[in-house]
């Protein structure tokens, strides 16, 4: 049974290590297979002096990892090997030569020059070389496949930085024509003359009468203050009984009434400080009124207020004096003028905007509080800079990418910093371009899908060139590894050790026996 147990647990082993060897074997063979090397090829002086930009490799359509030499079949599918077209010739990089591609300002980089000089600090202007600028690798294409990828281009141009602002924005009551009616004293309401919200009003129109015991008391007062004048009495009391009457807010007009009549009224009535409409009601007859209780409120809406939102990314772009343009839904075709007259010093936390006020003359009535509408405000503070067309520059997350022309079919890829977006589909150009270079509009993403794979050529090819200088090292791997195996064999033998697969034979010719 123990000689039983020794043999399968032999077996297993065996099959492991045969197991590993093929697993080996076959990443060693795909490694190989990856960078295609013909095996006739012999690492001479003369590819030595054969440079990278010189030879004509070869690439598999479906594979573009697969690189090779020599023309053949790509080892996974079994196609044939394809020239990779337009290997880049000698760059300023190789050629160590630099090329200017503008001149900029050394404090404000947005300023940017053709020709040396100084800026307008009076500070000498520095060069920007086009490798500092550089976003990849650079493409060559021949005009028929321009044509057929429909390539357009675009010149960077200098021109007025124009944003229109559209957001959206709230009518509104204008808070300075605006009135509260509360009693100054308490009483009963005894007569409602405005028994409803939204009900026109006159500037003196009547709106309730109110009867108040203290109110009353001080109508006696004064009556009694005036006879006592009269025989004679202190003209300072009734100065002081009438000022009290004014101070409940009593009417100079209702003062005379009493004043004919020689005796105090019952009620008092209460009348409209300004003209407008009633916008709300707190009571009805026969309510008490508490001292100070809001009773009516009053707005004039001949002017109103628009209050239009704006975010934070637009605040430095609004002025107050900006017009504005405002278009209401229920009105289409209808377009309100009007200028931004006061922008408020904090931000809503909520709503994370700022409330720019627009007002209007609002005589017909056509706009009223709580209506929705569309604002846009016409920024233009006479700056200039850089444009290109919006649809030129490839957003990438992290880095814009533009492709500008190089002449005789090369592109180049640009790293860009933008501004804002302007109004005729063009972003302002902050770093990264020159007046008068050329962008592509259309097309340029195949342009990039070319240049990545270009550069994951190259760095490929670099990979391989590097691993040629080890390569011999790379081979003899397995033979270290037969090398090291004999070694140890030899080792154990001298040792007086069995060997595994003497071993093995013995326990076979065991069982063997123990069969019989």
């Amino acid at each position: 049974m123990e000689s039983k147990k020794r043999s399968a647990t032999k077996a297993v082993a065996i099959t492991a290590i045969v197991t590993l060897a093929a697993a080996t074997a076959g990443f060693y063979g795909l490694y190989k297979a990856v960078l295609v090397t013909p095996a006739d090829h012999d690492h001479t002086a003369a590819t030595e002096t054969m440079t990278e930009e010189e030879a004509q490799l070869y690439s598999c359509g479906m594979h573009p990892w697969i690189i090779a030499e020599e023309p053949g079949a790509c080892p996974i599918c079994g196609m044939d090997l394809t020239p990779i077209r337009d290997q880049a010739g000698p760059s300023a990089a190789t050629t160590g030569e630099r090329q200017i591609v503008y001149w900029r300002a050394p404090m404000d980089p947005t300023e940017i020059y053709h020709e040396p000089g100084q800026s307008k600090m009076g500070m000498d202007l520095v060069p920007v070389y086009d490798d500092e600028l550089v976003g990849g690798v650079d493409v060559s294409i021949d005009p028929v496949t321009q044509q057929n990828m429909a390539v357009r281009t675009a010149p960077v141009r200098t021109a007025a930085l124009i944003r229109t602002i559209r957001t959206y924005g709230n009518v509104a009551y204008d808070e300075t024509r605006t009135a509260h009616v509360h009693p100054r004293f308490g009483g009963w309401v005894e007569r409602m003359y405005v028994d409803y919200t939204g009900r026109r009003v006159k500037k003196g129109e009547p709106l309730f009468d109110i009867y108040s015991p203290e109110l009353v008391s001080a109508q006696e007062e004064y009556l009694a203050a005036r006879r006592n004048l009269s025989g004679k009495g202190d003209s300072t009391l009734l100065a002081s009984a009438r000022k009290r009457l004014a101070y409940f807010g009593v009417h100079e007009r209702e003062i005379v009434k009493l004043e004919k009549r020689g005796e105090a009224t019952r009620t008092l009535t209460i009348r409209s400080p300004i003209a407008g409409f009633v916008t709300a009601k707190k009571v009805s007859e026969g309510h008490f009124v508490k001292k100070g209780a809001p009773v009516y409120e009053v707005a004039d809406l001949s002017k109103i207020w628009l209050e239009a939102a704006i975010y934070e990314h637009d605040l430095p772009w609004v002025k107050e004096g900006q017009k504005a343009l405002v278009r209401m839904s229920y009105q289409p075709g209808v377009t309100l003028e009007g200028r931004v007259t006061y922008i408020d010093p904090y931000l809503n936390v909520k709503t994370r905007d700022v409330v720019a006020r627009i007002e209007f003359d609002n005589a017909s009535l056509n706009l009223k509080p709580g209506m929705y509408a569309d604002v846009s405000i016409e920024a233009d503070e006479g700056a200039r800079g850089l444009v290109i067309p919006d649809e030129a520059v490839i957003r990438g997350g992290s880095r814009n990418v533009v492709f500008i022309t190089r002449g005789d079919g090369k592109f180049s890829p640009r790293d860009v910093t933008l501004g804002v977006s302007l109004d005729d589909g063009t972003v302002h150009v902050l770093t990264g371009l020159a007046p008068g270079d050329e962008v592509v509009v259309s097309g340029q993403f195949l342009l990039d899908s070319e240049s990545k794979l270009k550069e994951a050529i190259q760095k490929m090819l670099e990979a391989k060139s590097g691993s040629g200088q080890t390569g011999d090292k790379e081979e003899d791997f397995f033979g270290d590894m037969a090398d090291g195996a004999g070694a140890n064999g030899a080792s154990a033998k001298a040792k007086g050790d069995d060997s595994f697969f003497d071993d093995l034979e013995v326990d076979k010719a065991g069982e063997k026996k123990s069969d019989d």
